[in-house]
């Protein structure tokens, strides 16, 4: 049982329990500890994860890294690499540091409190060789939040519009790094929006449910910070059988902890 702040009726500060569960994910080999209620980490952060192209001494910025889904399962395939993540949430800030711990990656990587719009100050800008990122789906106004607070939070827009988002990964970037942005297909106009005349090498990689004509839900994008290679859009990645099971593509990222390149 961990605790989290909510808002008083007279406007104040009250503590309040927020129930966690253990779970694993990567076929059981990362132990994930994560709110009950609210925003849980399913398949997004895995994908991203496995398609951050990280080699053995780079260093790696998680942007909103909630729980450290995402940070854990490239600590995991790529144990030479360094992953930072920034968080606003000061109660996931603390669930990612127990994971960091319960997983034994303390040396590789770590989580500061912070936001996009005013990062901390030890984030040194054009320090790091990829940017992965999961923001949140929907824009403020277009959707009917969650009543649940947490959940509301992680996928409704707030002040950092993808606009800062985009900025910021780029931002801390080295020349020719990389950003990685897993995100709703129907939101891949204003990506590329927000990326035009900033980075090139751009690849859009679709996320197929299955393989009818149903349409692409999620896509995978990653852009190269001052690159001029044109955009590609890739054949994708199909994620379920007929029968309703994961292919076995998909099947070897989320358990096996494969790579995913783009």
């Amino acid at each position: 049982m961990s605790m989290a702040e909510t808002g008083g009726a007279n406007g104040g500060r009250q503590i309040t329990p927020m129930e966690i569960t253990e779970d694993r994910i990567l076929g059981g080999r990362i132990r994930l500890r994560q709110p009950k209620q609210g925003y849980r980490a399913a398949i997004d952060p895995v994908f991203l994860a496995a398609s951050v192209p990280a080699v053995r001494g780079d260093r790696v910025l998680d942007l909103g890294m909630g729980v450290g889904a995402a940070a854990l399962c490239l600590a995991l395939r790529e144990p030479g690499c360094r992953v930072s993540g920034i968080e606003i949430n000061r109660d996931l800030v603390r669930l990612a540091a127990d994971n960091i711990a319960l997983n034994d990656v303390g040396a590789r990587v770590d989580v500061m409190v912070g936001d996009l719009i005013r990062p901390p100050s030890r984030l040194v800008p054009g320090s790091f060789h990829h940017v992965m990122a999961n923001p949140p789906y929907v824009e403020e106004g277009a959707g009917t939040p969650s009543p649940d607070p947490g959940k509301a939070r992680a996928n409704i827009e707030g002040e950092a519009t993808l606009g800062h988002w985009v900025r910021m990964g780029l931002m801390m970037l080295r020349p020719r790094g990389t950003l990685t942005i897993v995100h709703r297909a129907d939101r891949l106009d204003g990506l590329l929006a927000e990326l035009y005349g900033k980075a090139g090498g751009i690849v859009v990689f679709p996320l197929w449910p299955d393989q009818t004509s149903r349409p692409a839900k999620r896509v995978l994008i990653r852009a190269v910070k001052g690159s001029l290679t044109p955009l590609r859009l890739a054949a994708g990645l199909v994620l379920h059988e007929a029968g309703g099971g994961y292919s076995a593509s998909a099947d070897q990222i989320l358990r096996d902890g494969a790579s995913l390149p783009l």
